[in-house]
């Protein structure tokens, strides 16, 4: 017997995940890399400093377990200012090694065997593996193009008493979509009348177009009740690879979310988490982002307008979905290759965030680019 024969894999059906695999496909082609969601432009050299000097200030050590105590009370102001919303820093706020240590942290302190979590799908694919390692059984409620919409009504059929967690993403990755009040309204009402708690994946939360604001479960008492927010400072401040978030939610729920944090990670890095403490403390260094992104979609938009391909509204995130049906009747995981290695960029297809592979003919685009690489993206994307 050799030693593969032994292990039993306790994620049998996942493989290098596709944003790995398309990154790598772009690299090796040379193509441009519009896949992965990471920008190609620098971060505020304000914020670079500020690590420098706070690692020449000495804070290279440990930090406490619940994140530098600077730091969770600049995110309570933060919240505040932004939200309205009042989170004690010290029992309701948790410094995070990014959204996904958040995110799985969250779905292994709260869900057991037998306990059943709602996703939405397309779903952003860390939520699945997290619920089946946790011995959860996960529901899907499916959204479709062109609009991605919920249908509350046909959601709440999928509730019922074993009902443990419900995961919601918005602004949505892959779709771009934004929930609006009157969804969390219907969500509110859900999850008070039911045994559930949500986890809120708000990672996008500044990026937002068209006058659109976003509607965290914060803002909404009853509901953030029985919530744990995700944020990230990664994607808030275009350092994907800092891999730096936070968490915050009510006591109960926190101090359940610790107990399995202090031995997932323990502490996050310091000279970072100070840096940030001081960074947060000017509004306008997130506030002005929604901006910047829109101007960036715009121009992407506004690149490809002689194209075939047929651009689905994005409302948030730095993502835009294209419709490729006129194109080519092809899957979207051959187009995509097909895309990458003879045109020369790099997407995501949608169908690999459904849990049945649903085809719609749709790919994601990030354009978190710097304005030159989204002009030639789309003089390619045009000449197709």
């Amino acid at each position: 017997m050799i030693e593969t024969d032994l292990i039993k894999s306790k994620l049998p059906d996942v493989g290098t995940t596709i944003f790995a695999v398309m990154s790598k496909m772009a690299a090796d082609s040379g193509a441009i890399n519009l896949s992965q969601g990471f920008p190609d432009f620098p971060i505020d050299p304000q914020l670079t400093e500020l690590v420098y000097k706070n690692m020449k200030k000495g804070h290279n050590q440990y930090a406490p377990m619940q994140g530098v105590p600077a730091l969770r009370e600049a995110i309570a102001n933060k919240i505040k200012h932004t939200y309205g919303a009042d989170y004690d820093p010290d029992t309701e706020v948790t410094v995070t090694a990014g959204a996904t240590q958040g995110i799985y942290t969250t779905i292994s302190a709260l869900v057991s065997e037998g306990d059943e979590v709602i996703v939405f799908t397309p779903a952003y694919d860390c939520y699945l593996p997290a619920v089946k390692l946790n011995n959860g059984t996960a529901r899907h409620y499916q959204l479709s193009a062109p609009d991605y919409k919920v249908d509350w009504q046909e959601f709440r059929k999928l509730v019922n008493p074993r009902t443990k967690l419900i995961i919601l993403n918005t602004p949505h990755n892959p779709t771009g979509t934004v929930l609006g009040e009157s969804d969390m309204q219907e969500l509110e009402e859900i999850i008070t009348n039911s045994n559930a708690f949500l986890l809120s994946d708000e990672v996008y939360e500044h990026i937002t177009f068209d006058g659109q604001s976003h509607a965290s479960a914060a803002r909404y008492p009853k509901l953030a009740a029985r919530s744990l927010i995700v944020a990230s400072f990664g994607k808030t401040f275009h350092a994907t690879g800092w891999k730096i978030g936070y968490i915050y939610g009510p006591e109960y729920l926190m101090k359940e979310f610790r107990k399995v944090h202090q031995y997932l990670v323990y502490t996050i890095n310091t000279p970072m988490q100070y840096a940030l403490a001081e960074y947060l403390k000017s509004p306008e260094n997130y506030e002005n982002i929604s901006s910047m992104y829109e101007e960036k979609r715009d121009l992407f938009l506004d690149s490809i307008k002689g194209s075939r391909f047929k651009a689905i509204p994005s409302g948030g995130t730095y993502f835009q979905l294209l419709d490729y049906s006129d194109i080519s009747d092809e899957k979207e995981v051959p187009f995509a290759e097909k895309l990458t290695k003879e045109h020369g960029v790099a997407a995501i297809p949608v169908s690999v965030f459904y849990e049945n592979k649903r085809e719609q003919q749709v790919l994601r685009f990030c354009f978190a680019k710097n304005d030159e690489t989204l002009i030639e993206a789309a003089n390619k994307l045009s000449e197709i």
